[in-house]
């Protein structure tokens, strides 16, 4: 039975946390929006049930809670932000700024980022553009858990990509998800609940398809969007070596196997080509191309027009990006979060060793 938590109190307590690791009063309140914002749209596999993942990285010394920040080269329309090892739940919001930044002085901004790590949900990132009437994009990559097409190794994150357009009397279209079939955070919810993973999910270790939750635990990979050659997951393998070139080849971060892994029981890959996690981010001024008004009218017709689609049943109507996790925030944010138990064991242990309040 899960356990039902508000967001206010979900967003005190992790912001408690955050401050007794040693972030400033600012990162601390930034980085709890972040985490908490994840379980509020129903993405519970990025938020308060990666609290402790982050709170072991910074017991081992592979988080800087009080980081320097800063653009370490840049153009006008461009910038590389170096994270100084911090939170990426306060890197990657420094960073979209400043893509936003650019954006309004000369239409467009792009900003890689390196020295990072994971920065929770990537929508979140993408979604700031849209009260500027922009486009927001984020990416990152992540631990090397994927393993390209006709592979065994583990070469690649779940690398997931968020674009956020905003539209005029229409609610936004966001489109946030991982470039793998599913992502990690998923097996991790199914592990909790004890039961198998759907069919295209994960491999063995020898390369075998495999519905077994804790395959990872055993050497083996999650799959490509897609799941197998026959349904396209050339494709999702290329996605994501996309998403890894812009956010760490780019910038100077580590890229494939390299990838730092988000748990803090593995080692670090020895020979590092660069430094943390890396991310990638795009904001685009909609009046650098059109009248702003004119496009999210258009947008507003785009969206009711493809939501008017003809369904196959009438008991699922056809959705746009974004629907189902802003119907889901603003369920959440009046009747609660639900939290599995063992993640309430785990905040419940987290409030113990800081000697909080949970």
């Amino acid at each position: 039975m899960d356990q039902l938590f508000s967001y206010e109190h979900l967003r005190t307590f992790t912001r408690s946390v955050f401050l007794k690791m040693g972030c400033s009063e600012v990162h601390a309140e930034l980085a709890s929006e972040v985490l908490v914002s994840a379980d509020l749209r129903g993405v519970d596999s990025h938020g308060v049930a990666r609290l402790s993942g982050y709170i072991r990285l910074w017991e081992a010394g592979r988080i800087n809670p009080k980081p320097n920040i800063r653009i370490v080269h840049e153009t006008p329309s461009t910038a590389v932000v170096d994270g100084d090892g911090g939170l990426g739940l306060v890197v990657a919001p420094f960073a979209m700024q400043v893509a936003i930044d650019k954006a309004a002085n000369v239409g467009s901004g792009w900003v890689s980022v390196k020295h990072s790590n994971h920065f929770g949900i990537a929508g979140y990132h993408a979604m700031k553009a849209l009260d500027r009437d922009m486009i927001g994009m984020a990416m990152t990559n992540a631990s090397p858990l994927v393993a390209p097409t006709f592979a065994k190794e583990r070469m690649l994150g779940t690398n997931p990509i968020a674009v956020a357009i905003p539209a005029g009397e229409q609610p936004p279209f966001v489109a946030d998800f991982a470039t793998t079939t599913a992502a990690n955070g998923k097996l991790e919810i199914l592990q909790r609940k004890e039961q198998e993973a759907p069919t295209g999910w994960v491999q063995d270790k020898a390369g075998n398809s495999s519905v077994n939750a804790n395959e990872l635990k055993s050497g083996g990979a999650l799959l490509p969007l897609g799941g197998d050659r026959d349904h396209g997951s050339h494709k999702g393998y290329c996605l994501g070596a996309i998403v890894d070139i812009f956010s760490a080849v780019l910038s100077g971060a580590n890229y494939g196997p390299w990838a730092p892994p988000f748990v803090s029981f593995l080692p670090l890959p020895p020979d590092p080509v660069g430094e943390g996690l890396g991310h990638f981010f795009g904001a685009m001024r909609v009046d650098a191309f059109r009248p702003a008004e004119e496009f999210k009218s258009h947008m507003d017709t785009w969206i009711s027009r493809f939501r008017s689609t003809t369904p196959i049943s009438e008991d699922q109507p056809v959705l746009i990006p974004g629907d189902p996790e802003r119907e889901m925030a603003a369920s959440r944010i009046h009747e609660g979060i639900p939290l599995l138990l063992p993640v309430v064991k785990d905040l419940k242990e987290v409030a113990a060793k800081f000697e909080l309040d949970f």
